[in-house]
């Protein structure tokens, strides 16, 4: 595990507090120590994916380098053959060159409801972001407090999706979930971690299984990963148990390959387990799970409907 200390000066910077951990990365707060601005360090850290980081024994608000609360999500790496994909852990080279194509993508974007990149530094030879310290509270945290959710916060971060699209910055994000989204206190959306722009199709990108189950690689992984987090507010749960789905990647068809999709895409029903979930939501998760033709587009023109009711 990257070991970095609160105090730590790394350049023009401070470590201030531990504010988080992902599947293959460190974020500490900092203090600018010319300024005293306060920025997020990202650091690359060895402590594995989703699956191999260690989790505390019960739910839990406080955050540790040594591990994540079970009701939080991080990222496994995922290695595309080109036929079929793999989970897998990745080493300390491929760690750093995620980061740096995570600077890269990051670098292009400008928009209030993306994470900024201020600088790439170095600390033993090895890259680390610099980026926006975000005040307010990731989705995670309100739906664990109980403390609300509002649909607009998700139009607004299809809206911002579908503009990053067309203007040619983000084809999309990838790695949706409850983690990567702060409510700021004002109600401002922002989004944190896109998967990093891909050199070809082998190497390896982060992604959170149990939020693109099927390892999308376009919009569409968006558009499932909100109707699972909406299914999520609404029951308590997950649709699905075992992710990913075993054929993910696979560019190969077939009768076995669509029933096994069609067995897989079966849930329950969010009014079986919630009898207050409206239906409309409940449509707009069916769709968003199991229409592959339901996009940005069609999910933003259903929120709206919803809205203005």
């Amino acid at each position: 595990m990257t070991q970095v200390d609160v105090g730590l000066a790394i350049g023009k910077y401070r470590v201030a507090e531990f504010l988080g951990r992902g599947g293959f990365s460190l974020v500490y707060a900092a203090e600018n120590r010319d300024t005293g601005e306060r920025v997020a360090l990202k650091f690359g850290d060895m402590g594995g994916g989703g699956r191999f980081v260690d989790r505390f024994p019960s739910v839990e608000t406080r955050r540790e380098p040594s591990g994540v609360s079970p009701d939080e999500f991080t990222a496994d790496a995922v290695f595309f053959d080109g036929a079929s994909a793999r989970v897998d852990f990745l080493d300390e080279k491929e760690i750093d060159r995620l980061l740096v194509s995570e600077a890269e993508t990051l670098r292009r974007i400008r928009t209030p409801h993306l994470v900024s990149l201020r600088d790439v530094i170095k600390r033993d030879g090895r890259p680390v972001l610099v980026l926006d310290c975000i005040k307010g509270k990731t989705l995670r945290e309100k739906i664990r407090a109980l403390e609300g959710v509002r649909i607009n916060w998700f139009l607004t971060i299809v809206r911002a999706l579908e503009r990053l699209q067309a203007s040619g910055q983000l084809a999309y994000h990838g790695d949706l979930k409850p983690e990567n989204i702060i409510i700021k206190p004002q109600g401002t959306v922002v989004m944190l971690d896109p998967v990093p722009a891909r050199q070809g199709d082998t190497g390896p990108v982060p992604v959170t299984l149990t939020y693109n189950p099927l390892l999308l690689r376009d919009s569409k992984a968006d558009v499932m990963a909100i109707g699972i987090t909406l299914y999520e507010i609404l029951t308590g749960t997950l649709p699905f148990d075992e992710v990913p789905w075993e054929y993910a990647g696979s560019k190969s068809g077939g009768e076995t390959v669509r029933m096994s999709l069609s067995y897989f895409l079966s849930y329950t029903p969010p009014r079986d387990l919630n009898p207050n979930a409206p239906p409309e939501l409940e449509k707009i998760i069916y769709r968003c799970l199991t229409i592959q033709e339901y996009g940005l587009a069609e999910l933003r023109d259903d929120f709206v409907a919803f809205l203005r009711k």
